[in-house]
């Protein structure tokens, strides 16, 4: 809970700044992380993938991910579109457009690979992906990739939503599951205090008889 509290402190920091107009993506660095920044290039149209099972307010849906190949500059960074509503009928793969011709967009810098469990081998279907593993995708884009991703906070006409979770969501349950513990702590402790005098005083009772 604590963590989370931090991050999102280090978040609404960052979201104060006005954002930094970048050519070049700075080295990773800590100072960097949850940074507005500016960038200007054009998207990879051919490499656009889904991440499936992306919520939005309960309903079900994909993250819409893309490399921006860096204006005036051979430098990519991969960038978070948005959320994409899932058809209700999941037979149909999404699509979405790509903008053509050179777009400026303004975004929130985060590390661009996250922890994930794969239960299975069939993790990338096509363009639908369960996780942004990014080794993977830069075998698949075939070029350099920093390990920035940005989430998209400008609009574009595209009907995508990016209204991104806060990043302290949940620490409700993380207080309430540390609560049940120490309280389940608590409850086995005295058992055992009951059950440690019930024995002795059985013992006693033994030895006076």
């Amino acid at each position: 809970a604590e963590q989370k509290r931090a991050l999102q402190a280090r978040w609404e920091e960052g979201g104060r700044l006005p954002a930094e107009p970048l050519a070049r993506l700075p080295a990773v660095s800590d100072a960097w992380l949850y940074r507005r920044v500016r960038l200007a290039g054009s998207f990879a149209e051919g490499y656009q993938i889904y991440l499936d099972n992306r919520l939005h307010q309960g309903r079900a849906g994909y993250h819409v991910v893309v490399p921006l190949r860096l204006a005036g500059s051979a430098e990519s960074v991969l960038v978070n579109r948005g959320w994409l509503r899932a058809e209700a009928d999941r037979r149909h793969a999404p699509f979405l457009s790509v903008p053509p011709g050179e777009v400026t967009l303004e975004g929130i810098l985060v590390r661009a690979q996250t922890r994930y469990l794969e239960l299975g081998p069939d993790t990338v279907q096509g363009r639908v992906w369960q996780n942004l593993d990014l080794q993977r995708y830069r075998d698949f884009y075939g070029r350099a990739l920093p390990d920035w991703l940005l989430l998209q906070t400008s609009e574009l006409d595209d009907g995508l939503v990016r209204a991104w979770p806060r990043l302290d969501a949940g620490v409700d349950k993380h207080i309430s599951y540390a609560g049940q513990w120490f309280a389940l702590a608590a409850t086995s402790l005295a058992l055992t205090l009951v059950y440690l005098w019930r024995w002795r005083r059985g013992g006693n009772q033994s030895r006076a008889d």
